[in-house]
């Protein structure tokens, strides 16, 4: 019997992915193929070309990984790796997967910090898997970045990236919107991709859906901007006069997230950003000049269970 190629077994995988409605089932068979040969995708797609041979195992492996991705298993929860911008992040159960659309989010903060001068101090809060906050360290330097995250779980995964890469952040497990006592008034840039999701909707996609966690995905208001509207007020408290914040939003709140931070008064400019597909995702406002305020609302909710 001869033995499997990778053209045949990623054609078969592209398929079965086909038929179970994953989105986009060609680049998944590849990067299954990639992480069970030891390859990167473009060695996957000449290996395909030249029909190079497959030991059985290997070919195994493959099949079990495509029959599992077919359940809606997500694939990065597969592979242990998630891409986002110019870093691999270690990624699994209990942390939300970073997203494409979050990449746009991180360059705008990027931008807002080689704006605000040499040595900005930067904050991600809702850090995760550490994504933004990394991606800031690696491509800001000279910034002194700081994150926080909620779940003891994410947390983990946030630590753990940061020092695989070793990239310079401080990670802390705690409530994004009570965080950095210490950095009060003295924050350049503030980042945050808060759990935004209104409260009654359930993702369509079985990857969020099921694998998700929820702390990650819901904004505890019938608009789900309770959640995002804490961490922007801290985000106020944080930042000096005309730092600024970068947060993304669901695209069907990109005229009520902006709508909400100019209502309260602390934003002098607040403008909302499209993601790659076009869709309103990322809002980004100024820390109004004057006005800042010493104290903090009385009321507002925590990101806690």
């Amino acid at each position: 019997m001869s033995p499997a190629t990778v053209d045949a077994l990623v054609a078969q995988a592209r398929r079965t992915l086909t038929t179970a409605g994953i989105a986009s089932p060609d680049a998944d068979a590849v990067e299954l193929a990639a992480f069970v040969l030891g390859l990167d995708p473009g060695e996957v797609r000449l290996r395909m070309v030249l029909r190079a041979p497959v030991v059985e195992r290997d070919a195994t492996r493959l099949r079990d990984l495509v029959a599992d991705r077919a359940t809606r298993v997500p694939l990065q929860h597969l592979t242990g790796r998630a891409y986002f911008r110019r870093l691999t992040l270690a990624v699994g159960p209990g942390v939300f997967v970073p997203r494409p659309e979050t990449e746009v989010t991180a360059g705008l903060a990027v931008e807002a910090a080689w704006a605000a001068g040499p040595a900005p101090v930067l904050v991600d809060l809702c850090t995760g898997s550490g994504a933004i906050a990394l991606a800031l360290a690696d491509e800001v330097p000279g910034s002194t970045v700081y994150a926080v995250e909620l779940s003891p779980a994410a947390h983990a995964w946030a630590v753990a990236n940061r020092d695989r890469l070793g990239l310079d952040v401080d990670v802390r497990l705690g409530d994004a919107t009570t965080a950095f006592d210490d950095l009060v008034g003295v924050v350049d840039v503030v980042v945050s991709n808060p759990p935004y999701i209104p409260d009654g909707a359930v993702p369509l996609d079985p990857e969020v859906r099921d694998h998700d966690p929820e702390v990650a995905l819901y904004g505890r208001s019938a608009d789900g901007l309770a959640v995002p509207l804490a961490v922007a007020a801290r985000a106020a408290r944080l930042l000096r006069p005309g730092g600024v914040l970068v947060m993304e939003h669901a695209d069907a709140q990109g005229e009520t997230l902006p709508a909400a931070l100019r209502a309260t008064g602390e934003w002098g400019v607040v403008l909302d950003h499209l993601d790659l597909a076009g869709r309103p995702r990322t809002t980004v406002a100024r820390r109004a000049l004057v006005g800042h305020p010493a104290a903090e609302p009385v009321s507002r909710p925590t990101l806690g269970p």
